[in-house]
């Protein structure tokens, strides 16, 4: 462990996987120590604000197909302050075959970024309209697509992955790979997940963000990491902490943000994994008043009194940023 953080707070992109799975068993001072080499290096990479995002997030499913639906709600999403809406979900097949891109220009009629189709949703709408992935990409950013989830990674291996889908075969990795890079290749960029805290192993944990690292470094289209709990086998505080902490030394070169998610944890968890490498809150979810449950999230809020809180806490300056972690406006 003494040699791991070493190299760690020497050298973090020399750390080798065996060193990278001994820290993410940091416990005791060693946690502690973890959590400073992190958030140092964070200090140095991208300073001291802790930031988020006004957004809204929409249910797909639910909107899809009811486009005069879409625009009332965005129109008061942007109304209150909203820069980013996103939609979660695939979108009803009574849409029609065109009916991902014409939900991206519903949404975009409005000064707003559009962050929507996770991997499964950009093969699906391509399948449907006929054609190839890469050709909906292109299609979909001209419409107005400014960015993709990099949810429904899960772990990315295969074995995970077919156990956690119930002992059937799930997208193969190498096939999610290739239609994140596929989307970095049009313009757009995407975030980058872990579920972590399931049946993976820490080596597991490793060699995804090692993979994630390789994504990001190729193509530069990675904004930030999201490590998310397992709802099978919740992660301890313990854990949570190392791995936000080992993420962003493995991370380093390629993805610069690291998400203290705060819908996941509780708030004196927050505030931990902001003073252990973490330096971006996510979005406020914002329900508005006109069909609140729209959201997958519905009644899950943070007001921006609750985000300088946190920040406040973490001993650090709150500020508001755009999807791409530029300015507060639409990108």
């Amino acid at each position: 462990m003494l040699e791991a953080l070493a190299v760690a707070a020497t050298s973090p992109r020399a750390l080798t996987d065996e060193q990278a799975v001994a820290l993410l068993g940091a416990d005791g001072e060693d946690l502690e120590e973890l959590a400073a080499v992190a958030d140092a290096l964070r200090r140095e990479r991208v300073g001291e604000d802790v930031t988020f995002v006004v957004n809204r997030n929409l249910d797909g499913t639910r909107v899809g197909a009811d486009l005069p639906l879409v625009r009332e709600l965005v129109a008061e999403a942007v109304a209150l302050g909203a820069t980013e809406v996103c939609v979660q979900g695939p979108v009803p097949a009574a849409a029609g075959p065109e009916g991902y891109l014409d939900l991206v220009r519903a949404v975009r009629e409005h000064d707003v970024h559009l962050h929507a189709f996770r991997v499964p949703e950009l093969l699906e709408a391509a399948d449907r309209r006929g054609s190839t992935v890469e050709a909906f990409l292109r299609a979909a950013r001209d419409a107005g697509l400014g960015s993709v989830p990099g949810t429904a990674a899960k772990v990315l291996d295969d074995d995970v992955r077919t156990v956690l889908n119930g002992g059937v075969p799930d997208l193969p990795v190498a096939r999610w790979v290739e239609v994140l890079r596929a989307a970095h290749a049009a313009g757009l960029t995407s975030t980058s997940t872990l579920v972590h805290g399931g049946p993976e192993s820490a080596a597991q944990q490793v060699r995804h963000l090692r993979l994630l690292a390789a994504i990001g470094r190729g193509t530069g289209g990675i904004t930030e990491f999201i490590a998310m709990p397992s709802p099978l086998r919740p992660p301890s505080a313990r854990a949570t902490r190392a791995l936000h902490a080992v993420a962003r030394l493995l991370l380093d070169g390629a993805v610069d943000h690291v998400q203290a998610a705060w819908p996941k944890h509780d708030a004196d968890l927050v505030v931990q994994l902001l003073r252990g490498g973490a330096d971006d809150l996510g979005g406020l979810l914002l329900d508005g008043e006109r069909d609140p449950a729209a959201g997958q999230e519905a009644g899950t809020t943070l007001s921006r009194e609750g985000a300088a809180a946190l920040a406040g806490r973490a001993g650090r300056p709150l500020r508001q940023r755009s999807t791409r972690y530029g300015e507060p406006v639409p990108a």
